[in-house]
């Protein structure tokens, strides 16, 4: 069986869709299309801004969601998933993808999401962290002892799993996780604490834009991030991307249950490998491709 993955926040890079936009009249109508509903020029920023421009979460959530679903149209009739999944924002990508949202739609939510998401780290000052070389359960033990708020955010593979909360918590929960035997412990460069309590604000807010959108039966079972659990039902997936901002990305998981349930391949659709990497990581005999 054939699985469809698509990646979120960190797989951006300087000139990424610029090949895209070439390739076909489609990709380029949907490009000018993202440029248009945005109301900025979201190509200038792909294909000719700095690194540090696309690490702004309003440029990057867009940016990452217009480059994985073009991607996906491209394959035409190569792209028969028998499930889909994303990490974080790559759900948007992946409901998309699978007709289960529009791509106007889609687009619209990825934008407020990303808005909503850059307010809610304005409120309190938070980041995230790798930590590295630690089993899940150190990690989660640490976090649960802290007095600030410090969450797991990403179990992304084994022995990889990030945590999300307010900068006075992280810093000290990460030399908590040295002395328990990590072997690295790595502040992240991102704008806040994503998949965490910190993101409520963000939550509600999005859940405004969510309720008011459609959302269809995808033509095959996304596993979402919440519980890595596979949903066709349209007000089941509602809730779960609701819910996906203040909780955990169970990828790890997912990927162990995706196998479990058939799956043979993982290609990755969108920029970058980081998620084929992870695969490989999950279950070492699982093939893995890019689009």
């Amino acid at each position: 069986m054939k699985a469809f993955i698509f990646p979120g926040q960190g797989a951006q890079f300087p000139g990424m869709g610029k090949d895209l936009y070439g390739q076909s009249e489609n990709a380029k109508e949907l490009f000018e299309q993202a440029n248009t509903l945005l109301d900025f020029r979201i190509t200038d920023f792909m294909f000719d801004g700095t690194e540090d421009d696309l690490k702004q979460t309003n440029i990057t959530q867009p940016a990452i969601f217009l480059h994985s679903v073009i991607k996906a149209r491209q394959m035409g009739n190569d792209f028969k998933p028998d499930m889909v999944a994303g990490h974080s924002l790559g759900e948007f990508s992946a409901l998309v993808s699978a007709g289960a949202l529009s791509f106007e739609d889609g687009l619209r939510l990825v934008a407020a999401r990303a808005k909503a998401m850059q307010k809610a780290c304005e409120i309190q000052p938070s980041t995230m962290a790798a930590i590295l070389g630690l089993d899940d359960y150190t990690v989660e033990d640490i976090c649960q002892r802290m007095s600030e708020v410090v969450v797991p955010a990403n179990y992304n593979c084994p022995g990889q799993l990030v945590i999300s909360g307010t900068v006075a918590g992280i810093e000290k929960a990460c030399q908590l996780m040295i002395d328990a035997g990590a072997k690295r412990a790595i502040k992240l460069n991102v704008g806040g604490a994503f998949h965490s309590p910190l993101m409520e604000a963000a939550r509600v807010e999005l859940r405004q834009a969510i309720d008011k959108t459609e959302i269809r039966k995808p033509i095959c079972a996304i596993y979402q991030n919440i519980n890595a659990r596979p949903y066709t039902d349209p007000e089941s997936i509602k809730s779960n991307l609701i819910a996906q901002l203040t909780n955990a990305v169970r990828w790890t998981q997912t990927v162990e249950r995706m196998i479990e349930d058939g799956a043979t391949s993982f290609t990755e659709v969108g920029p970058g490998n980081v998620l084929q990497g992870l695969v490989k990581k999950i279950n070492r005999t699982t093939e893995t491709n890019s689009a």
